[in-house]
């Protein structure tokens, strides 16, 4: 846990905040849900909880998507090392057999 309490400021509020990230960290969160509470909420409006709660949502969705985009990346990335590996070893296997072309007809006598 980090010792000191960090006071970050969302939605034109104040909070003393104790966790484990660092400070920077936990700057940089809290301006991404302050700028997501400002696309939210029209101008000169006060931040309500319904609005802090359409943030969170809106966040946790973003990750769900994030999510979702990294599986499909790296399920497509396995299906491809896959094949290459495949190809390679059919190769390196191809290497010690001899070479042999069905096109041309043998030799007559």
């Amino acid at each position: 846990m980090h010792a000191d309490p960090v006071e970050l400021r969302v939605g034109g509020q104040t909070y003393r905040v104790v966790a484990s990230a660092s400070e920077e960290d936990l700057r940089r969160l809290a301006g991404v849900v302050d700028a997501r509470l400002r696309a939210i909420t029209p101008p000169g409006r006060a931040v309500s909880p319904q609005a802090l709660l359409l943030a969170a949502i809106a966040l946790a969705h973003d990750l769900e998507e994030e999510k979702s985009r990294n599986r499909k990346l790296a399920t497509r990335s396995r299906e491809m090392l896959g094949s290459i590996m495949t190809r390679i070893d059919a190769a390196i296997g191809s290497v010690g057999a001899p070479a042999t072309d069905i096109d041309e007809p043998a030799p007559g006598p």
